[in-house]
């Protein structure tokens, strides 16, 4: 389930083609686009924490479409590696902290009223860390060989609901559309952990608990192994 819909989903795939194409053809590394992507994020970050809102916003966006074409540029040029799986999780990490670090900064240094700069910070905070494990919970289930592409705030959505209304509203009067963007995406991001935790319970159920289907092996080994010392001491008894 996203709240992107399909059709601007689909649209994006096809202007990414040439853009892709174009980037393998010149040899740029997945790696490569993925550090430039990342550093543009905290471009954004630093941008939100010294009140430059839109810029953070156009930031923001511009780090997404670099965070789109790494992955597809890997895949399509056939350069996918575990360590750029690696990096590219990492660095998303590295930049989600940037981002909302810096609307954290931004909230504290009058960027909202007194009476809601605690409420503005534990805002940021729960974005941050439901972000955070939305990406952990995801990362844990491929280890375990298990899709978990699922939630309503992915990253992309993310991206975009940040990014939009940051760049063409700026943060508000008060900083109160700031504000409420990061309320909102806090409590979608916790409701994605929900449901990607559901996903993978439902994936595994009925599974075999880890350690319990080798216990019928050990248990038959055991049988052969009391057998066969029963009918060595009875050879013996006969000699």
């Amino acid at each position: 389930m996203s709240i992107i819909p399909s059709p601007l989903r689909n649209l994006v795939e096809r202007l990414l083609v040439p853009i892709v194409t174009a980037l393998i053809r010149a040899r740029v590394s997945p790696n490569a686009i993925t550090t430039w992507s990342t550093a543009v994020v905290l471009g954004s970050g630093i941008a939100f924490g010294v009140g430059m809102i839109q810029l953070g916003g156009a930031l923001l966006l511009l780090s997404g479409i670099g965070d789109m074409l790494d992955g597809r540029v890997a895949r399509a040029g056939a350069r996918v590696t575990p360590f750029g799986a690696f990096y590219d999780s990492t660095l998303d990490r590295i930049g989600d902290a940037a981002l909302f670090g810096g609307i954290a900064v931004y909230f504290t240094r009058g960027g909202v009223p007194p009476h809601l700069v605690t409420w503005s910070l534990l805002a940021a905070l729960v974005a941050l860390s439901a972000t955070l494990i939305v990406s952990y919970a995801r990362a844990r289930a491929e280890g375990l060989s298990l899709d978990c592409q699922v939630g309503i705030a992915q990253r992309a959505e993310r991206i975009l609901g940040l990014g939009v209304p940051s760049l063409f509203i700026g943060a508000g009067p008060d900083g109160l559309v700031l504000l409420g963007i990061v309320a909102v995406l806090a409590a979608l991001s916790a409701v994605t952990v929900a449901q990607r935790i559901a996903h993978v319970r439902a994936l595994t159920r009925g599974s075999t608990p880890a350690g319990e289907g080798r216990r019928p092996a050990r248990a038959t080994q055991a049988r052969q192994l009391t057998s066969e010392l029963g009918e060595f001491t009875n050879e013996r008894n006969r000699k």
